[in-house]
């Protein structure tokens, strides 16, 4: 019982900290952002059909490749999917 009420007592102290402005630790996570050309080239796949084959709109994925926008969400999982397995993401969107 004592380590779990250490544990919240620094969690708590950390809070307080946190909200008077003081600096507290913490982990910054940068998610995986797909280079999609690469993904797409490495298919093989033109724009079109790589967009006919998951669901993507052209004027979507055009706007990831050129850098003006970044896949999110859903998107981006589906991205990595593609990008770690193609087949099986190809497989059961067929279904």
């Amino acid at each position: 019982m004592t380590k779990a009420f250490d544990e919240i007592a620094a969690g708590l102290e950390e809070a307080i900290g946190h909200a008077q402005g003081k600096p507290t630790p913490t982990t910054l996570h940068q998610p995986h952002i797909p280079d999609v050309k690469a993904i797409r080239r490495r298919l093989g796949m033109n724009q079109e059909s790589f967009c006919a084959a998951f669901g993507i709109s052209l004027g979507t994925l055009r706007h990831w490749e050129q850098g003006r926008r970044q896949p999110r969400g859903a998107a981006r999982v589906l991205l990595q999917l593609i990008e770690r397995n193609p087949k099986a993401v190809l497989e059961t969107l067929q279904d």
